[in-house]
């Protein structure tokens, strides 16, 4: 069902975003995020369109979470990819064409996520926002956001070592290894579930899993995407999605077999986004000589906070 918005009656949706939006979708999303780096003084930025490879995989894992609204012509006006891992849900990409801004499409897209992962079953809905971005936290704020930790983004230098992959294992294997992965998962934190971003990330290429194992079975893993995230690009960083380890001390050798993993696809370093509520993790990978690259603010809606491993370490990307 489509409803059109508030005072801007022209536009409707939600829609379901295809595969074959890609390339209007990735127009609104660089004219809006250049738009919002001019209103922050920086004039002289372009952001740059995404790969596409990037937007299948954000619409395939997404499915019915991936929406667009669209103007009277029936282009793109705005859109918003909400994800569910199990329990865990939360938005991005989401972007309003500058022209409809500060129409109420940008309140509207944000509620519609919201309602559609609480309809799923999501304990947790949140977001990302720049730190310095203070109009968009406000914003985030009233429709009943609250900020939460840094999401901090280190990065390591290629290096060598053996490396452990999904892409390396028997079909057979593999599927057990998924299987391994989302037990550990679920035992750090029940309800949360990253299957889906195992199996696409294999289905679609775009890079691999490295599997940690012990004498009990897997006791880590880290999904990380190989491609070039900005279309036309060459390789630079290998980009980590999504990973756990049983117990602290796990997180180093799960790393150096990440930055073995960089090496080996060819890029320059690895980089993981880090959450601020895991002290331990920034400790170990600042001591392993991670250099700072960027920060993000998490959000959150009241009542449905992010949940933290009480043992061991579980990194989610709430990007693509």
């Amino acid at each position: 069902m489509t409803t059109s918005i508030g005072t801007t009656r022209a536009i409707t949706g939600p829609h379901p975003m295809r595969v074959t939006d890609i390339d209007a979708v990735n127009r609104v999303f660089a004219d809006a995020f250049t738009e919002r780096y001019r209103r922050d003084g920086m004039v002289g930025v372009r952001v740059p369109q995404l790969n596409p490879a990037i937007w299948r995989y954000a619409i395939e894992g997404a499915r019915a979470g991936a929406m667009v609204w669209r103007d009277p012509a029936g282009e793109v006006a705005a859109f918003n990819v909400a994800h569910r891992s199990g329990t865990e849900g939360w938005m991005g990409p989401l972007a309003v064409r500058p022209e409809w801004q500060g129409s109420g499409v940008g309140k509207a897209i944000v509620q519609a996520g919201a309602a559609w992962l609480l309809a799923e079953g999501a304990t947790t809905v949140g977001l990302e926002t720049m730190p310095r971005t203070v109009d968009n936290i406000g914003f985030y704020a009233s429709l009943g956001f609250v900020p939460g930790p840094l999401t901090i983004t280190l990065t390591l230098d290629a290096a060598d070592a053996p490396v452990d992959t999904l892409g390396a294992m028997r079909p057979a294997d593999r599927e057990d290894a998924i299987a391994a992965c989302r037990d550990l998962v679920s035992r750090l934190i029940p309800g949360r579930d990253f299957t889906r971003e195992l199996q696409l990330t294999q289905e679609l290429g775009l890079g691999d899993t490295c599997i940690l194992r012990g004498p009990q079975g897997v006791r880590g893993f880290a999904v990380y995407h190989a491609v070039p995230l900005v279309e036309g690009r060459a390789r630079e960083e290998l980009r980590v999605l999504k990973l756990a380890v049983e117990h602290d001390a796990d997180l180093v050798p799960l790393m150096v077999m990440v930055a073995s993993a960089a090496r080996r696809a060819g890029t320059q370093r690895a980089a993981v986004r880090v959450q601020s509520g895991y002290q331990v993790a920034w400790d170990t990978l600042v001591g392993l000589g991670a250099r700072v690259r960027w920060t993000d603010l998490r959000m959150t809606l009241r009542g449905y906070p992010e949940v933290v491993a009480r043992s061991g370490i579980v990194f989610s990307n709430w990007e693509i």
